[in-house]
């Protein structure tokens, strides 16, 4: 079969020339968002000490980008709390993925604390994280180095099984109070899983909400990224950049049911393995916690040279949720997060707001 050129299809369908599309940024472009890239990225500075522990905690996975949190500061204390204007009531309508957001940042600012010195005693508050902080011994670990590397990789990876001492030590780093990991590397259960995450991607994109939802925290280039410092940089999901006007239009054409599908079986097909978290109970504080379990597995997997992101398909969509969690023997409990793992490429990493713009004074 003839190679399909994505340029000239993408061309064919404006009425443009093929060269008018061509994803090249401008120099400047390119500089601004690689610029805000090592700034969000810079290695951990002892001072100014808050301001410091807020950028590493902002580096957390979180869903859409989204980064729906506000953080303030007095004292010896940081209180992580919700930014309910930044929820996606679409995919996440009883806000489960804000709050393992949450999480996810809280445990990056505990290991943050650590290596400047600082023991971090996080407790859940209601909708709160508060983050009492203790002088103590600095302590550095792979896990804190990995932070500013750390990025979910939504490419293909290389189809090679992972040693069975890195799967212990992913497996470790799961190890949360009320929280259960159940690591799969057996290609039987590995497709199994994969059926649940089509059956669940099919449905999201038949969903107009989810769909809506889903295109308004798209960034389809560097400048519309800059501008916002969130959201899914086509890039990141290595996709071209493509200016916003001819981007939205050809969404029709090249962002399809079947072709998101394959772009899955395909991701999982040459995955080393797939992991699913699940609390004890299904509440905020139960949320909380698995974010913290989800921070270190992908902090870990990066320490060890891999990579991984989420397939999340099968429990977004309430339908699946139930038959899913009797697939892994949860009984009633809810499957709260599954990621995939493997070796894989570097790609763009995604954008973060600076922390003067998540802090909050409580003056």
């Amino acid at each position: 079969m003839m190679a399909i050129d994505r340029r000239q299809l993408m061309a064919t369908a404006l009425g443009l020339s093929a060269a008018a599309i061509t994803a090249r940024p401008s120099a400047a472009a390119t500089t601004t968002y690689e610029e805000t890239v090592r700034a969000s990225r810079a290695p951990l500075q002892p001072v100014p000490r808050d301001r410091e522990l807020v950028r590493f905690a902002t580096l957390a996975a979180n869903s859409h980008n989204t980064q729906p949190w506000i953080f303030s500061a007095r004292g010896n204390e940081i209180v992580i709390a919700p930014d309910f204007a930044r929820r996606c009531p679409a995919v996440d309508p009883d806000d489960h993925h804000l709050f393992v957001s949450l999480g996810c940042a809280a445990e990056n600012l505990v290991l943050a604390a650590s290596a400047l010195g600082w023991r971090a005693n996080p407790i859940v508050d209601g909708d709160r994280i508060v983050i009492a902080l203790e002088q103590a011994r600095p302590e550095t670990s792979a896990l804190v180095d990995a932070i500013p590397l750390r990025q979910c990789t939504r490419a293909a990876f290389d189809g090679k099984p992972v040693a069975p001492d890195m799967l212990r030590q992913l497996d470790n780093a799961c190890r949360e109070p009320n929280v259960s990991a159940i690591l799969m590397t057996e290609r039987a259960a590995i497709a199994d899983v994969t059926d649940y995450v089509l059956e669940g991607n099919s449905a999201q994109m038949r969903d107009k909400a989810f769909m809506s939802e889903l295109v308004s925290w798209m960034r389809f280039n560097e400048t519309d990224a800059v501008a916002t410092m969130d959201g899914l940089f086509s890039r990141v999901s290595g996709n071209p950049s493509l200016p916003a006007w001819i981007a939205r239009p050809l969404l029709r054409f090249f962002f399809t049911e079947s072709g998101e599908n394959g772009k899955y079986r395909a991701g999982l097909d040459s995955s080393a393995g797939v992991v699913v978290l699940a609390a004890d109970r299904s509440d905020t504080s139960h949320w909380i916690s698995v974010g913290r379990a989800c921070q270190r597995f992908g902090l870990q997997a990066t320490a060890l040279g891999l990579k991984y992101s989420f397939i999340n398909q099968p429990v977004e969509v309430p339908a699946l949720r139930r038959q899913f969690a009797a697939s892994l023997g949860l009984g009633e409990r809810r499957p709260d997060i599954v990621m995939r793992f493997g070796t894989g490429p570097n790609l763009p990493k995604s954008l973060r707001r600076a922390p003067e713009l998540v802090m909050r004074s409580t003056q």
